[in-house]
């Protein structure tokens, strides 16, 4: 009898997803449920995925990207049909953006009623394909386990990205046998590994570019190592400090870039970034992009001679920056081979080389010129009197060190300069695409992924404002995480109006840039169980962070700054 009951035993689609997703090696997955999805979630969940449900698909999706960019698997997002759909868009567009893998797993109407107006009913196939590598349908149960497999190696595979899974309801609903479902898993996951087995590279100029790179440097006069998340991601943070301290020449991170060599390091060049990009002669790119963040490579910023040497997963990206030389590769395989050719005919910058002294002077005079203004106590508070106590704070919890997680315009900016990171993969923000309200997503991603360490979110109170509903996920899951909001009554402070813009019929309305002042931000946190404090001076900030840190529990500390403290954001005026 039990042989007769095993034999009749059938599998569902969400069952089989949940299965699929588990034998590819998927351990965490977010998102929000509904129809038809919320059995694929609680299937999952038994075959050994995590489920962490969210309030909003947005937050769940910027989580899924962070996910991949911490851990280099897919994070995996998991919405219901139609409207969770699009809203799941602001995640895969951001992970691809940032060329971060996530697979994006959606139920969807039924296939016999597309077209008839059926509940939630949406092209999710054309919707997804302009933000996604790939974007595939499951058309029966049968196609389930194999494309699976397949969007999540597309989603690493040469730059990552953003893939998508379409599982109409008729689909999840279908049955086989168990013995078809373990089939077809076990054959997904051999297709997968054949394709995945390394074969030589077919890009016979490697080692061409190799030697050229090494000659450039050991040649250059001024010569600068920037390297970018591509570099965190690919986990080249050894080959990278080794190849930092063994030739001596100064380094510029990128903001995600920040601690694969520590921030500490005495050829740090962020202090000195000006003179670091305007006067090298050869940079060594490594894992960045040369976009918006890097002034795209060109005159003013850069000098017109300047010989980039551009290393990168992606050839299209070398092509269309048609570098003096240009590596395809990952990060740390050829920063490996860079120091092995170095090593066989080795040269080290010396501490009194010109340009290492131009920089690392440069560098110290701006340092004492920052913590001048970081060493006076300023209240009401201005954004360098929390965020040196903070920086502080920080610092004080040593190794493993806290993931920081930072958005907002003045918050995140002032930010980027004081706080300081020395591991890698310690700073998540709003990223190549500039994108607010990543940050709930990205703590709770931190949170799972890196348990060992407490997460801390230093957050503007519209950053914060994006999603703040999810710290009702943080208590829910007992997750250590401190999120600090930066309340300065709006976007970059309130009301930065002239005289001439307060006219017309709704004058007397708040401006677009106003929130409500002093908003109880805290209490949103007390609502739900967790800890809130609300902070007006440094004791009450250094006393607010050293019990919540110590406690590792979801807190939310409310910092009252200046509204006329900050400026429109950052360095980018010109954009608005």
């Amino acid at each position: 009898m039990a042989s007769d009951s095993a034999a009749a035993a059938t599998v569902d689609g969400s069952a089989l997803a949940g299965r699929a997703l588990a034998a590819a090696g998927t351990r965490h997955m977010f998102g929000v449920v509904g129809i038809p999805v919320t059995s694929l979630a609680s299937r999952a969940a038994a075959a050994g995925v995590r489920f962490l449900a969210f309030r909003n698909e947005q937050s769940a999706g910027y989580a899924a990207a962070a996910y991949g960019f911490l851990t280099g698997s897919p994070g995996v997002l998991l919405t219901v049909s139609g409207p969770g759909c699009v809203h799941g868009l602001a995640g895969l567009s951001h992970a691809t953006a940032n060329a971060w893998p996530l697979l994006m797993v959606s139920g969807s109407c039924d296939q016999a009623d597309a077209g008839r107006g059926d509940f939630q009913e949406l092209d999710q196939i054309a919707a997804t394909k302009p933000f996604a590598k790939l974007a595939v349908k499951a058309r029966t149960i049968a196609d389930i386990p194999r494309l699976v497999f397949q969007a999540l190696a597309a989603a690493v595979s040469g730059r990552p990205g953003g893939c998508y899974l379409d599982i109409p309801s008729d689909v999840l609903h279908q049955t086989l046998p168990e013995s078809e479902a373990a089939a077809l898993i076990a054959a997904a996951a051999a297709a997968d590994s054949a394709a995945s087995d390394p074969s030589p590279s077919k890009h016979k100029s490697l080692n061409e570019g190799i030697e050229k790179a090494a000659d450039l440097l050991r040649r250059a006069e001024r010569p600068l190592v920037v390297f970018g998340k591509g570099a965190a991601y690919a986990r080249a943070e050894e080959a990278i400090r080794k190849l930092v301290d063994t030739t001596g020449i100064p380094f510029l991170p990128t903001p995600m870039g920040k601690g694969v060599v520590p921030d500490s390091h005495p050829l740090s060049a962020t202090a000195a970034r000006s003179l670091a990009i305007g006067q090298c002669d050869v940079a060594l790119v490594v894992g960045a992009r040369l976009n918006w963040l890097l002034h795209f490579g060109e005159p003013p910023k850069w000098s017109k001679d300047v010989k980039f040497i551009l290393v990168d997963v992606s050839e299209e990206e070398i092509e269309l920056r048609k570098p003096h030389v240009g590596i395809v590769g990952d990060a740390k395989r050829v920063i490996e081979l860079i120091n092995r050719e170095i090593k066989d005919n080795p040269f080290c910058l010396a501490r009194s080389h010109p340009w290492v002294e131009a920089i690392t002077k440069k560098a110290k005079d701006n340092v004492l010129k920052m913590e001048a203004q970081l060493a006076k106590d300023v209240v009401p508070f201005n954004f360098m009197t929390p965020l040196r106590i903070i920086r502080d704070a920080i610092l004080a919890e040593g190794s493993p060190a806290p993931v920081v997680v930072s958005e907002g315009a003045n918050t995140m900016d002032v930010g980027r300069a004081v706080l300081v990171q020395n591991e890698p993969r310690t700073r998540l923000d709003a990223g190549t695409w500039g994108t607010m309200g990543v940050g709930l997503g990205y703590c709770i991603a931190a949170a799972v992924a890196e348990p060992e360490r407490l997460v801390v979110a230093v957050e503007g109170d519209s950053g914060f404002g994006f999603s703040a509903m999810e710290v009702e996920t943080l208590v829910r899951y007992q997750l250590p995480v401190v999120v600090i909001v930066f309340n300065n009554n709006g976007v970059y402070g309130g009301d930065r109006r002239s005289p001439d813009e307060i006219t017309g019929p709704y004058k007397d309305d708040p401006a677009p840039t106003s929130f409500v002042p002093a908003a109880g931000y805290h209490k949103m946190m007390e609502a739900f169980g967790g800890k809130g404090y609300l902070v007006e001076t440094p004791d009450e900030l250094k006393s607010a962070l050293s019990e919540s840190f110590r406690a590792r529990k979801p807190a939310v500390i409310n910092v009252i700054i200046d509204p006329y403290a900050g400026a429109e954001s950052g360095r980018m005026q010109h954009k608005n």
